[in-house]
């Protein structure tokens, strides 16, 4: 009796543990692609962005990443964010001379 106790205990406790392994797995890869639901109304300081990721859902709008690993989502229409664009990728062109 104590052996067939013993098995289905170490069954469930396997089942457990699966189902949360699985569901960990699952939640982390959706956590890792983030969107724009707010937009930061300020213009921010090019010299700290080192990336920058599109958006068109919910909104368009352009993800800046700055040195620290920060994300600010800003329009996309706005003059300073196509500048801002436009000097990452010339820095990126540099990096890769």
């Amino acid at each position: 009796m104590k052996l067939h106790a013993a098995a289905i205990l170490l069954l469930f406790w396997l089942g457990i543990f699966t189902v949360h392994t699985v569901k960990g797995s699952a939640s982390s890869a959706s956590s890792r692609k983030y969107s724009c639901a707010t937009l930061s109304p300020r213009q921010l300081n090019i010299r700290n962005l080192v990336n920058y990721e599109k958006q068109q859902v919910p909104t368009d709008a352009i993800m800046f990443i700055t040195a620290k690993g920060i994300r600010i989502c800003v329009r996309a229409n706005q003059q300073w964010v196509q500048t801002a664009i436009r000097r990452i990728d010339e820095r990126r062109a540099a990096k890769r001379r």
